[in-house]
């Protein structure tokens, strides 16, 4: 039998690692079995353990790659700066309350996916979800100082974050009741998104 390279180890593990995503995502974290969770990346059950200590090891790095996506995802869009007169937070808002996020739950941000399976496990997984709150606020608030900056006046850093953390709340919540709505009552679930759009930075 030939030997595994670190190479196809190291595909294996982000096989696992996106599979894992993919499916923490749209099923819950609790319904999701390792069995289950290596079919779906092509590996044996019993290879998990080759590179988790756990469950919840796994669970914890997912969490921290999932928000790192989304965190870079973000920084490039207010890098790029406003557009056709569009600020990068409005793009923002746009893109995460949009109908091709909500109905693609199994991909986007993990903020709204992951947020009540994140209060109901270890202390590891809820303080990689509260890192990634923490880089949405700290994005969003530098974000709302330097426009402030940009229209001539001095945004106070407290009232910034209280912006930030407003925004974050009202984006992660409708989503919540957006995508929880969505089969049973569609043009509720558009129309919570379709506001959340047009009042989130108001």
């Amino acid at each position: 039998m030939p030997r595994i390279t670190k190479e196809d180890k190291a595909r294996n593990r982000q096989n696992i690692l996106e599979a894992a995503g993919r499916m923490f995502r749209s099923q819950g974290i609790d319904a999701v079995g390792i069995a289950e969770l290596m079919k779906e990346a092509g590996l044996t059950h019993g290879g998990f353990y080759n590179h988790f200590a756990s469950k919840d090891d796994l669970v914890v790095e997912v969490c921290g790659a999932s928000f790192a996506a989304s965190l870079g995802s973000l920084a490039r869009t207010v890098q790029d700066g406003p557009d056709q007169g569009v600020t990068p937070l409005e793009r923002v808002v746009a893109g995460y309350l949009s109908t091709a996020h909500r109905d693609a739950p199994d991909g986007g941000c993990p903020s709204a996916a992951l947020v009540t399976d994140a209060g109901r496990h270890s202390e590891g997984v809820q303080s990689a979800y509260a890192e990634g709150v923490e880089g949405y606020l700290t994005g969003f608030a530098a974000e709302f100082v330097r426009e402030a900056e940009e229209q001539g006046h001095e945004l106070d850093p407290g009232e910034a974050r209280h912006r930030a953390m407003r925004l974050l709340s009202e984006m992660v919540g409708a989503m919540m009741l957006a995508r929880a709505v969505r089969h049973v009552e569609p043009e509720l679930s558009d129309e919570i998104l379709r506001t959340g759009r047009g009042h989130a930075l108001d």
